[in-house]
């Protein structure tokens, strides 16, 4: 079951229009980074069962800091939510370990989606 959500993603409004997205009455505790390594850092402390992540990002890409979380824990959940939704960016995050790719701009119904289905494979892992 997911209680902890963290969102890495260097635009405030980003992170503000995808927590709007993400369904109010399950009772989500939030977590924000701005960039991969600060995102990095959030995961090691907070431990979430879900992180959206963003590619595009100073310090360190979404990419990197994708890998660097799956190198920690190859069960976690990241979900990229980027506006780069090129073939080969896509296949390279899904080859890195993501959970899924949703686009950007995200909506409720694509968030409520991704996030079903991700309690689904929580369920499934017992």
């Amino acid at each position: 079951m997911i209680k902890k959500i963290l969102i890495v993603d260097d635009s405030p409004v980003s992170i503000k229009i995808l927590k709007s997205c993400i369904p109010k009455d399950r009772g989500y505790e939030f977590f924000d980074a701005a960039d991969g390594r600060q995102g990095v850092e959030a995961f090691l402390q907070v431990r979430p069962e879900l992180t959206f992540m963003d590619l595009t990002m100073p310090v360190m890409n979404g990419f990197d800091a994708l890998e660097e979380i799956i190198g920690i824990d190859r069960l976690a959940v990241v979900v990229i939510a980027t506006a780069d939704v090129q073939v080969k960016a896509i296949a390279r995050a899904h080859d890195l370990g993501a959970f899924a790719v949703v686009r950007k701009p995200p909506t409720k119904g694509k968030i409520a989606a991704v996030i079903d289905e991700v309690e689904a494979a929580l369920r499934e892992r017992g």
